[in-house]
């Protein structure tokens, strides 16, 4: 688990990371009351959230693949590039038949705020370059 992560994900203490290319920081908690159960994610004064499955879903995908996978982040409104997480958190053969996003027009950059909590949870390791990053699961 990365030392740098305040929180324990409840919301009143939620998680405060940043993302992969450390530019940006961002909240997560977890709303198993929710319907679906979400992991919410507030960015400044937007709140976006995540089918909280995703957590498990994507690290068994991540250890079916075996291997580095780019993260791609885009927004919703972008296609995301084939072979990417982002890619895969949108496709219709994923576990839960297409986006894990959960509020149209915000369900993009899954790849951008999942991935830093999948380190902290010690589930992957992620790359923290300026761009282009991938995780691998761990």
């Amino acid at each position: 688990m990365t030392s740098n992560v305040e929180g324990d994900g409840t919301a009143e203490d939620p998680w405060r990371l940043s993302t992969p290319s450390g530019g940006g920081a961002f909240q997560l908690h977890r709303d198993e009351a929710a319907d679906p159960p979400a992991l919410v994610c507030t960015v400044g004064t937007t709140r976006l959230s995540y089918r909280l499955r995703c957590l498990e879903d994507l690290h068994a995908m991540l250890v079916a693949h075996g291997d580095w996978m780019p993260l791609g982040s885009a927004d919703e409104q972008k296609p995301a590039r084939e072979g990417t997480v982002e890619a895969w958190a949108r496709a219709a053969d994923n576990p839960v038949g297409g986006w894990y996003g959960l509020k149209k027009g915000l369900r993009g950059r899954f790849a951008n705020y999942v991935p830093p909590l999948m380190e902290h949870l010690g589930l992957a390791e992620v790359e923290h370059n300026a761009r282009n990053n991938r995780m691998r699961a761990l």
